[in-house]
């Protein structure tokens, strides 16, 4: 375990634990924090919903592309064949093939964040359900992982799109850029994150929909973030 600064323990004493901050502020102390560290910490938001994964009108999943990237690099598979493979690896996939492709996978021989498959290889795709699915990286048709435009597809896996989705208890989190970032860039992320999950409110979900949210850096302290600042003002009122 790593012994906390004197600055640290300092700022940590110095923090409101029931104080909601705007997202400026909260970027502004959390990069502070984190300059105390020997390497790039990740800023990581969560959010609590008032949802029930359980129930398919309540679902809340989606992909989105972050303004400024994760500063996070990731590794990519493509099922596709001939041209559509050529496409895939000329934008960057790491991995790209069909039935081979399909027994690595199944032996463990090759490790990857993001799995693409053009339609036509569902047929091989399917039968590694036991081995994608429990992992999330089965891919998707409404996420965009289904899709004859693999180029696109692996570009924009690479250049900082996430997936997010709900877990059973309602929360939601990601990484939202590094504390290298420009605050700036940071902050866009951040907003434009909250905005995708506002978007995703199930038709099922009732009441508050977003009820907590906290920003936090790999080993800095969680913040609670103002949803109203969040969202802005006028998005905030249909939270």
């Amino acid at each position: 375990m790593v012994k906390p600064t004197k600055k640290n323990k300092s700022f940590r004493e110095g923090l409101d634990p029931e104080a909601l901050y705007s997202v400026e502020d909260a970027v502004a102390k959390l990069q502070g924090f984190a300059k105390e560290r020997k390497f790039d910490e990740t800023f990581e938001i969560a959010m609590n919903l008032g949802v029930d994964p359980r129930h398919s009108d309540q679902a809340v999943r989606g992909m989105l592309n972050l303004p400024n990237g994760t500063g996070k690099s990731i590794r990519v598979a493509v099922f596709a064949r001939d041209a559509k493979a050529e496409e895939a690896k000329k934008a960057g996939a790491d991995f790209v093939g069909a039935e081979e492709l399909a027994e690595q996978i199944q032996k463990n021989e090759i490790e990857f964040e993001r799995c693409i498959a053009t339609p036509d290889m569902m047929a091989v795709v399917g039968r590694l359900g036991k081995v994608l699915g429990p992992k999330g990286l089965m891919p998707n048709p409404k996420l965009g992982t289904v899709t004859p435009d693999v180029a696109k597809a692996v570009e924009d896996a690479k250049g900082g799109s996430i997936e997010f989705r709900a877990e059973k208890n309602g929360i939601v989190h990601a990484g939202v850029g590094k504390a290298s970032f420009d605050t700036k860039a940071i902050i866009e992320n951040i907003r434009s994150f909250g905005e995708a999950i506002q978007k995703a409110k199930p038709a099922g979900a009732k009441g508050t929909y977003i009820k907590k949210v906290t920003l936090t850096t790999t080993m800095g302290p969680g913040l609670k973030l103002d949803v109203a600042n969040l969202l802005n003002a006028e998005e905030a009122k249909a939270a």
